[in-house]
């Protein structure tokens, strides 16, 4: 994997992931980006279901150190069985 990236570091990221609409994704996804980022102690989080309340997207703003640490993030996101998509 290679280590170019436009991101100049730290920054500002949003990292989104979506996944059926149920209570427990939030959570999933917060710890998951909290894993990776825990200097980032105030995340911001939205929340938003779907027009037919199936699925919920989740979007945790974090200050990311590095292309490393964003590349850690979503693979553990995408390893998780109730991630369906993760952006």
């Amino acid at each position: 994997m290679s280590d170019k990236t436009l991101f100049e570091f730290p920054c500002q990221f949003p990292i989104k992931a979506m996944g059926k609409n149920d209570s427990e994704l939030e959570v999933v996804v917060i710890e998951i980006v909290s894993r990776h980022a825990p200097e980032t102690h105030n995340h911001t989080v939205k929340s938003k279901s779907s027009k037919d309340g199936t699925y919920l997207s989740i979007t945790v703003t974090i200050e990311a150190s590095s292309k490393q640490q964003l590349d850690a993030i979503y693979q553990d996101l995408t390893d998780h069985p109730q991630v369906l998509y993760a952006l």
